[in-house]
């Protein structure tokens, strides 16, 4: 039996965590979470969150992080504001796990990686400023509160051309800004867009700017080859041009796909024993709320599985 200081830490604050936090606290596990910097991952920078279900008319995506916190708390989750530098696995005779903070260190039997990932920005002025004032990541969580307003969209690939075409659901007319002279997403998405009433593309074009008072009012563009600018009004703005999942801590610690994702089996193991991930961060088809919980969940039932096996060998 090796001596540690809880089941259960779990890193990041978002949806994955706090659920895996949740389920284990019911399984009365001994569980951690470290955050570093506000529990609720994207969720914070969404005003109305409508596609999770039980809110019918929708809950804005700080209130539902902190009822997710209230939720796990009440289970005995320890929330720690903290940033973790460095996991140093076990070993057969000692598989306790070693999460290493900048001002502390914490053995555990297992750990969840939910760190999630970060929306690409354009790195221009005022786009900060506007997120979640009219500048989003994310068309499926947000579209349906341009109904019928006239919207951008900047990007070129395949989630950027499928995220205009479901914007077409709601907003008048969606302005597709574009750095190049053709788009890079599939033919079959090219074909729609391209040929969708409601969709103008700007080609050659870049966002210098986004302007505005409280709420995003219009768009500097460049065209990149005359030069010439231009001022564009919109109410919204969605940015599509990739995510990068946050791993590079990691320093290569676990497998990654060839984005940087976690490769994890069904159970959210990694193939190095005791560590799971969940969540955005995680390598698979679809970034949500939804799915973030459910992988949340079935990695602190992973877990309590795995602290069982090593009970019953008498390493825990």
């Amino acid at each position: 039996m090796t001596s540690r200081d809880c089941d259960l830490v779990i890193i990041g604050g978002g949806p994955a965590g706090l659920t895996a936090g949740i389920y284990a606290g019911r399984a009365r596990l001994c569980a951690f979470l470290i955050e570093k910097l506000i529990h609720g991952g994207q969720m914070m920078t969404t005003d109305l969150v409508e596609n999770y279900p039980g809110f019918p008319e929708g809950i804005s995506g700080p209130e539902l992080s902190d009822r997710m916190r209230q939720q796990a708390e009440r289970f005995g989750l320890k929330i720690l504001t903290g940033e973790v530098v460095q996991l140093i696995p076990g070993t057969a005779q000692d598989p306790a796990i070693t999460v290493v903070t900048e001002d502390r260190r914490l053995r555990s039997g297992a750990v969840v990686i939910a760190t999630g990932a970060s929306y690409r920005h354009l790195g221009v002025p005022g786009e900060k400023e506007f997120i979640g004032k009219g500048v989003s990541f994310c068309a499926t969580c947000d579209g349906a509160l341009y109904r019928d307003q006239e919207i951008a969209m900047v990007g070129g690939g395949d989630t950027a051309l499928s995220e205009v075409i479901f914007l077409t659901r709601f907003a008048k007319k969606i302005h597709l800004i574009h750095r190049r002279e053709a788009l890079r997403g599939a033919k079959y998405l090219q074909e729609q867009v391209l040929n969708h009433e409601k969709v103008q593309v700007h080609w050659n074009t870049v966002v210098e700017e986004f302007r505005g008072g409280q709420y995003l009012e219009s768009l500097k563009l460049k065209n990149v080859k005359t030069e010439e600018e231009s001022e564009l009004t919109v109410t919204g703005c969605f940015i599509a041009i990739g995510i990068t999942p946050n791993t590079q801590w990691l320093n290569d610690l676990v497998p990654t796909d060839e984005w940087g994702f976690i490769v994890t089996d069904q159970e959210m193991a990694t193939q190095v024993p005791g560590i799971f991930a969940a969540g955005d961060v995680r390598s698979k088809n679809l970034w949500q709320i939804a799915t973030a919980v459910g992988d949340g969940a079935i990695a602190a039932y992973a877990v309590e599985k795995y602290l069982d096996k090593l009970r019953g060998e008498g390493k825990s």
